[in-house]
């Protein structure tokens, strides 16, 4: 019965992506357990100065784990950390900084990580954008397939020796729930022959890094490392209030905290059993979901998800990063 019910509140949406999603999924039996305590382990979130990156790295301060906390800079890394420790006293919270829109950068950031930190065991992609123009990284790519996209899957294959050592180790990649209204760009992967529409080009990214999830687990599995993508639902975020203020407006009384949008991050990186079991899965609120339900609207063939993933690979080789 748990299984009927959560099903109705995901195929509503409205009620599955929102609080009382959540809300409801947490009285059923069927409720995984929370994760244990992680002392030891070591966490790298991006994204992490506010909403769900912000909400995930608390998360895991809460279980003792080592935290580095990445944003933009280091302003904004510095007041992530504050923000942690003053939630978590006593964390073990560090500051990290990247502009992750840049494969340049990245390469110097997880060589200097790589070669200060022993371990990994838990890498978040979390972090996103929404620009209101067309816009451009320094390596020429549009700016969200940059960052959603390039960014997941430079961190993790630049990466891989530290958490292959830390074995299992785990990789996790947010998207979102707009996923599931667009279907892969076949040919046009950065979509440079479409008119520019931030929220089609934002859910059309996350798309892609759903498919590349799934490609890379496939990879990586054999090394330890599991790789898996989320949504977290509706959730009240920097992003939300900044880039959609209607739709937040409009969603006021369901809308989903951070913390809330955090829950299957933190899940998903230190439950014991259950995410380890299988690699390449797309969860929300602790659970595998269909990566499409309408049937032959938004699903891909076998030779487009291989071309987005070898464009994916030229990209990074361009940038001097080996790939998988």
């Amino acid at each position: 019965m748990d299984n009927v019910v959560d099903t109705i509140l995901d195929r509503s949406i409205a009620l599955g992506y929102g609080k009382p999603g959540l809300e409801i999924r947490r009285r059923l039996p069927g409720w995984p357990e929370d994760p244990p305590r992680r002392e030891g382990a070591v966490m790298l979130v991006t994204g992490a100065a506010s909403g769900i990156g912000l909400a995930a790295a608390q998360g895991f301060a809460r279980l003792g784990a080592t935290v580095y906390a990445l944003a933009r800079n280091d302003g904004r890394a510095g007041e992530a950390v504050e923000r942690i420790a003053g939630a978590v006293p006593g964390a073990d919270v560090r500051p990290a900084s990247c502009d992750l829109s840049s494969l340049k950068a990245i390469h110097a950031f997880a060589e200097e990580f790589a070669a200060r930190e022993p371990r990994l065991d838990v890498l978040v992609n979390n972090a996103g954008v929404m620009p209101d123009e067309r816009t451009t990284s320094a390596d020429g790519h549009e700016l969200m397939f940059a960052t959603h996209v390039l960014a997941p899957l430079a961190l993790a294959s630049l990466l891989a020796p530290v958490l292959e050592r830390s074995a299992p180790s785990r990789v996790i990649n947010v998207s979102s729930g707009g996923m599931y209204g667009q279907a892969l760009p076949a040919g046009d992967w950065e979509s440079e022959l479409d008119s520019y529409s931030p929220k089609k080009f934002y859910a059309r990214t996350k798309r892609e890094e759903v498919v590349i999830t799934e490609l890379l687990a496939e990879r990586v599995r054999v090394r330890g490392i599991v790789v898996h993508s989320m949504h977290p639902g509706w959730v009240d975020t920097e992003g939300v209030r900044r880039w959609m203020p209607v739709f937040r407006k409009l969603t006021v009384p369901i809308i989903r905290t951070p913390e809330q949008g955090a829950d299957t991050v933190v899940w998903l990186g230190a439950a014991a059993s259950e995410p380890l079991a299988d690699a390449g899965r797309f969860w929300h609120d602790r659970r595998p979901r269909p990566t499409h339900y309408r049937l032959g609207a938004t699903e891909e063939s076998d030779a487009d998800r291989r071309a987005l993933w070898r464009y994916c690979q030229d990209a990074l080789a361009e940038a001097g990063i080996d790939g998988w």
